[in-house]
């Protein structure tokens, strides 16, 4: 076993041991019970509070219509890049479900909460450093976790997952070697990191800082690759990520408004295959539910969907309207509906996903003190 994990494994005993003295995170309950502590039907949404940050969870109705449970502090604080009006993180991914576990990055405080996951409620495990500034994305694969941060040039920080907690280690921490001075700084910090579906690689989009994509290689014991592979696409700004059935990857472009497809290659070279545009303004953010695609258009209050059966195409299915400054979203499990952040009012649209693609209205609900708020994950 190498340096790093004999390290990791070490230390992971000393955080358990200091994690039991450490009080779970308080729910407040919602008016009408106790919260329904059933797996499977509950989402969680991020208010990125800068006085607090904290994850309100709610339960989701068999007609997909959402119900307060509880509101969980993180212990950290939330913060605003400058110039950001209803995306004050102008990522994706700031709160993530893997296996049991939540994640929820707190930007204002450099810092990452683990929630353990009981249904629609949560206990806090662990308040951990982001090895950076200003973490923005999370993305998890196999028990190894990387942070972003966006701050200071942007950098990537991994870690182990050792059962309901994160072990940070040092050498896996990559610079982006991004300017730090352009402006306005919410369009020219890094957007999400994602693990490739088999973890072999861990994208990067940095948005108007470069208009790049950058890929680095993951090694057997989850370092990454010294450097990225640079992909540079001209005026795109790539933003959010995700990937088809097919592996291939999928990208919001906020520069084009557009939903462009990629071949990635081992070398961690992609080559185009498709691009579509949405017609619509800011098209920031990207989810997938089964072989279709949600982009979210924070200037036009939309949602636009392409159909990728896995090749790397795309078949629009036209565009839903949404509450004002559409940003991040998140699809159920089971494929049935997809909740989606509406940041000018701190709202959440849910919507049931038709046959076919098609979007329905099942509702709306506003998260207490959520406005400009990101980060949404449902079961």
């Amino acid at each position: 076993m190498r340096t790093p994990l004999r390290l990791a494994l070490a230390s992971a005993v000393a955080v358990a041991a200091t994690a039991l003295f450490a009080g779970p995170a308080l729910a407040a309950p919602a008016a009408g019970g106790v919260p329904d502590s059933g797996a499977g039907s509950a989402v969680f949404v991020q208010t990125d509070g800068l006085a607090g940050n904290a994850v309100v969870a709610y339960d989701r109705a068999a007609d997909g219509s959402l119900h307060q449970a509880g509101t969980y502090p993180t212990g950290g604080l939330g913060g605003a890049l400058v110039g950001s009006v209803v995306d004050h993180l102008a990522s994706q991914g700031s709160l993530l479900l893997d296996r049991g576990l939540l994640y929820a990055v707190n930007a204002g405080s450099n810092t990452v909460t683990v929630f353990a996951v009981h249904g629609d409620q949560l206990v806090r495990r662990e308040v951990i450093g982001s090895g950076g500034s200003f973490p923005v994305s999370v993305t998890a694969h196999s028990g190894l976790v990387y942070v972003l941060n966006a701050r200071a040039g942007g950098t990537v920080q991994g870690y182990i997952r050792v059962a309901d907690f994160l072990v940070r280690i040092p050498v896996w921490n990559r610079p982006l070697g991004l300017d730090p001075t352009l402006t306005p700084e919410f369009t020219h910090t890094p957007g999400q990191v994602a693990f490739t579906p088999d973890g072999s690689q861990v994208v990067v989009t940095t948005k108007g800082n470069g208009s790049a994509i950058d890929v680095f290689g993951v090694d057997r014991l989850g370092g990454l690759s010294a450097h990225p592979v640079t992909n540079v696409e001209p005026g795109a700004v790539p933003f959010a990520v995700s990937f088809d059935a097919g592996g291939h990857l999928v990208v919001a472009e906020a520069g084009t408004n557009a939903v462009a497809t990629f071949a990635l290659a081992p070398s961690g070279v992609v080559t185009p295959i498709a691009t579509a545009a949405t017609g619509q303004a800011a098209t920031c953010w990207i989810a997938r539910d089964g072989s279709a695609f949600y982009a979210s258009n924070a200037g036009s209050g939309t949602l636009s969907g392409y159909a990728d059966p896995g090749t790397g195409g795309l078949t629009a299915l036209g565009n839903t309207a949404t509450g004002a400054g559409t940003v991040d979203a998140s699809a159920t499990s089971d494929g049935r509906y997809l909740y989606v952040q509406a940041g000018a009012a701190g709202a959440v649209d849910g919507f049931r996903v038709n046959a076919g693609g098609g979007l329905t209205s099942v509702g709306s609900v506003v998260v207490p003190g959520a406005a400009g708020g990101e980060g949404i994950a449902a079961e």
